[in-house]
């Protein structure tokens, strides 16, 4: 039983060798900023290697600070985040001179708030825009006065090359 057992390791680690492994899947890091009026948010993506065939990769993790608060949470692309209904994100960051799409990506921060970066092609000068919804308060839950669209500059970088 013993040179059976052996016997099973050896042709597992031999047949490794002869017939080669299948590369893991391999996540790509990104060093990511954006500031305007009263806004500073920076921190770190992860994404999938391969981009798609726009050249966007899709962001399947977040890490940061805005405006102090930790960020928490990367709203999942295909749905909208809280106060900025029906407007979806598709979590899609690129190398190019347009880094984001019309969606962007959003995330949530421990103070319960929500934003989402994107790219305003119907600008007459397109550019970055933040959207950012605060919490409702009790009592006024259709009044939102912390919310707002505000004009951003927006940059990514790669940590790792794919």
């Amino acid at each position: 039983m013993k040179n059976l057992a052996l016997f099973a390791i050896l042709l597992a680690m031999t047949s490794g060798l002869v017939f080669g492994t299948m590369p893991a899947a391999s996540a790509l890091s990104w060093n990511w900023n954006y500031s305007g009026t009263g806004i500073a948010a920076n921190g770190i993506f992860t994404t999938n290697d391969t981009p798609n065939d726009l050249g966007f990769y899709l962001i399947t993790g977040i890490t940061g600070t805005r405006n102090g608060e930790t960020i928490t949470g990367l709203q999942p692309a295909g749905t909208s985040m809280p106060g900025n209904e029906p407007f979806d994100v598709d979590n899609l960051i690129s190398l190019n001179t347009q880094q984001l799409t019309g969606k962007g990506f959003a995330y949530s921060t421990s103070g319960k708030n929500y934003s989402s970066p994107f790219f305003a092609s119907f600008l007459p000068t397109p550019g970055y825009l933040e959207v950012f919804s605060a919490p409702t308060r009790p009592g006024f839950e259709n009044l939102r006065l912390e919310d707002r669209e505000l004009p951003i500059s927006f940059s990514a970088t790669l940590i790792t090359a794919p």
